[in-house]
């Protein structure tokens, strides 16, 4: 990482042109770039974002018609559905509200609303006492749930080109009930590629209009959309330095219907569909369920080879799952703070799925007693998993636990610690020990 301090012209976006403002000398996180070997995001040329951009594709931003404009070379409402590739630096300036109109005022759910949906007539409508529980709905109210999700989808969806770097200003930066966008074009490498997110807090990504689907598990389940950042397709993608957080909507705040959670959250960052080099650092991952997968399905063999991530530095607490859920890819995860404080929502925490090839080193877990190291692990269907060097609830060597043995002393088959290769791109792994206070004084946007 690199401290610079410069001058630059920063373009300020307004609703018909862009004024060009003096600017202060700062460290400029919109012209650093990954460091050399810093995660499978370094292999090969690098990420370096919209580090070289223009001058006059340099833009700070305030609402959410703002950015997409900036996303789409200072034009709004955008010319296209695919967003710009010129290079780009986008400089988020205070709290970017999603669910907003042109005219940035606030929208409800109910103004999402259509074609008769509301949700009293889709909970009478699929009651299981009426509905059952052996089919997906489907007909009129369906249908208007998925028209209804598609207009707040309209609203919150937003599409980042390759050769972006979006960087908040200060540490108060916010993106809030917004779905980050990072998708390219299936089987065409490079289509959406070269892109880096710093130093913003997700709020609140919220779907207003869940699906329930009584055949998802024994009780069923509501199912919505949306993650916070989703990459498809794309590559060398550098995410650092944010939170991701649920404030106004927590799961403690919402309702449950037909007995089960009404959920309106998906994921925080998940990274899909043949994505590949991907750096994930010093982030901060808060009070959510599912919170990182890593390949879409057991069926998508076009994975296989893709889905090189590094993880390290982050914080997860008090979440449920998938820190991070593994399929198909070598996923490296180092140093990294695991702090599960809700026994009772805390499902795993390393999720080894089909082909993949976790290899976990150096993590800190801190715990109570009513979760287990064997609890750290879950298998969906993998085979392998490499963990190593974990320390559980202190410092000392005698707080060392070997994390796959206690999983495989309660369950069966084993866990092979055979994952097939060993990481080289990092720039330092740190004893473990020092896990907790690195991350407490470093992880999450920029203490300026």
């Amino acid at each position: 990482m690199r401290l610079l301090l410069l001058s630059v012209s920063i373009a300020v976006l307004t609703a018909n042109a862009l004024i060009v403002t003096p600017a202060i000398d700062h460290r400029d996180l919109g012209r650093e770039t990954l460091a050399t070997n810093d995660g499978w995001a370094s292999f090969s040329t690098g990420t370096t974002g919209g580090s070289s951009a223009a001058d006059n594709q340099v833009y700070t931003v305030h609402n959410r018609r703002e950015l997409i404009a900036a996303l789409n070379n200072g034009v709004y409402p955008p010319p296209s559905s695919t967003p710009s590739s010129v290079a780009k630096i986008i400089y988020v300036d205070g709290v970017i509200d999603a669910n907003v109109d042109d005219n940035n005022q606030p929208l409800i759910c109910s103004d999402y609303n259509r074609n008769g949906y509301t949700l009293e007539a889709y909970l009478a409508a699929y009651d299981p006492a009426v509905w059952g529980r052996t089919m997906v709905p489907s007909g009129p109210l369906e249908n208007a749930r998925v028209a209804s999700q598609q207009a707040q989808q309209a609203r919150v969806r937003i599409r980042v080109g390759s050769n972006t770097t979006i960087a908040g200003v200060g540490k108060n930066a916010v993106i809030r009930g917004a779905w980050f966008d990072i998708r390219g074009t299936a089987n065409v490498v490079g289509s959406r590629t070269n892109i880096i997110v710093r130093n913003l807090t997700f709020l609140d990504t919220y779907d207003c209009f869940p699906q329930w689907d009584p055949t998802d598990g024994s009780l069923g389940n509501w199912n919505s959309a949306y993650d916070s950042i989703s990459l498809r397709d794309s590559d060398h993608v550098w995410i650092d330095h944010n939170t991701f957080a649920n404030q106004e909507t927590a799961d403690s705040t919402l309702p449950s219907y037909f007995g089960r959670l009404f959920q309106i959250h998906d994921g925080e960052l998940d990274i899909t569909n043949a994505s590949d080099l991907v750096t994930v650092s010093y982030n901060r991952f808060l009070e959510h369920d599912k919170v990182m997968l890593i390949g879409s399905s057991d069926s998508a063999t076009t994975d296989r080879n893709k889905l090189r991530v590094t993880l390290h530095h982050n914080l997860f607490e008090q979440v449920g799952q998938r820190g991070p859920r593994v399929r198909f890819g070598k996923v490296h995860v180092f140093n990294n703070y695991y702090w599960p404080k809700n026994s009772e929502n805390y499902q795993y925490s390393l999720g080894v799925g089909r082909e993949s090839a976790i290899y976990a080193e150096n993590n800190f877990f801190r715990t109570d007693d009513s979760i287990t190291p064997d609890r750290f692990i879950s298998r969906l269907s993998g085979t392998a998993i490499h963990i190593s060097d974990t320390l559980v609830n202190g410092a000392s060597d005698n707080n060392l636990v070997d994390v796959l043995a206690a999983y495989n002393a309660v369950n069966n088959p084993d866990l092979s610690s055979d994952v097939g290769w060993t990481p080289t791109l990092f720039v330092e792994i740190e004893p473990t020990f020092k896990v907790p206070s690195a991350i407490e004084s470093r992880s999450g946007p920029f203490n300026w």
